[in-house]
């Protein structure tokens, strides 16, 4: 039998149009300024500061914010400014790789919970495990057996993503399921792969966006708690959280070290929090 595709095709346009224009204007547009503004100072790094961010620079012990280290200078004589910026490379690689390779396993498991109620059940059971632990405690656990490091922040952030994303588009497969297009496909015997590519997947995957954006600012916020802690990036290799923790020990007399990584930190979970809010509102008024 041949399938008249636009007899049963969905108008996804109305929905596509208002997520675009969320991020145009309001708290879209202001997100996105602020992660962009983030990202191309830590990729323009060596237009913005001569500084190695690994160098000891002769004679500038814990010197103050200047036109020439306009964040100071760390108790090793190294410029903030640079480590900062450097640790924008680090934080945006970190979240960019694991929150991927996260969603994706997450939800290839969330479709194969949808063929089979066996499958299902193992599914299920795999997510309340890995929820079972608190992120924080997984990744202690992780770094006692593989050893501290961004391998260690990486592997954590896909391991905690894994039951969000999967989760969330296994609910979202089965509720697709029960629509009358979904049923129409099938009454005219459409192969049960064209129905899922041409009618699930599409109205499954555009809600994975805001979930995307959120998870984004929660890796952030979960490299600079595992860096803070020390089980995270470590030094001399900068990161945000491991700027954070050595700024502790001389918060008082130079509160400037400890600025600039907080005000990224706080300007790239923002940012992130922003886009998700902006596309979730979104989706309800389409």
């Amino acid at each position: 039998m041949t399938i008249d595709e636009t007899s049963v095709a969905v108008d996804d346009s109305p929905r596509t149009n208002e997520s675009l224009r969320a991020l145009r204007h309001g708290q879209g547009l202001a997100g996105i300024l602020l992660v962009v503004t983030v990202a191309l100072a830590g990729l323009f790094a060596g237009v913005l500061t001569s500084y190695d961010p690994l160098t000891q620079i002769p004679d500038a012990n814990l010197l103050g914010p200047s036109a020439q280290h306009w964040l100071g200078t760390d108790h090793l004589n190294r410029d903030v400014a640079a480590r900062v910026l450097a640790g924008i490379r680090i934080d945006l690689l970190i979240a960019l790789l694991a929150v991927p390779i996260g969603a994706v396993i997450g939800a290839l498991v969330g479709l194969a919970a949808t063929v089979h109620p066996v499958a299902d059940v193992t599914a299920q059971r795999v997510f309340d495990l890995i929820l079972a632990f608190p992120t924080l405690i997984l990744g202690i656990m992780l770094a006692a057996i593989t050893g501290p490091g961004w391998h260690a922040v990486v592997i954590v952030i896909i391991a905690a993503e894994i039951p969000i994303f999967g989760r969330q588009i296994r609910t979202a497969v089965l509720a697709v399921r029960e629509q009358p297009f979904v049923e129409a496909a099938e009454v005219i015997g459409a192969d049960p792969w064209w129905t899922l590519r041409k009618h699930v997947l599409p109205n499954v995957i555009e809600p994975l966006g805001v979930q995307f954006a959120l998870s984004l600012s929660v890796a952030v916020f979960l490299e600079g708690a595992m860096s803070f802690i020390g089980i995270g990036v470590r030094p001399p290799q900068p990161s945000l959280g491991s700027l954070i923790a050595g700024s502790i020990a001389n918060l008082d007399a130079n509160p400037w070290i400890a600025i600039g990584p907080l005000t990224v930190v706080a300007a790239l979970t923002l940012g992130f929090l922003l886009i998700a809010q902006a596309l979730g509102r979104a989706r309800r008024l389409a």
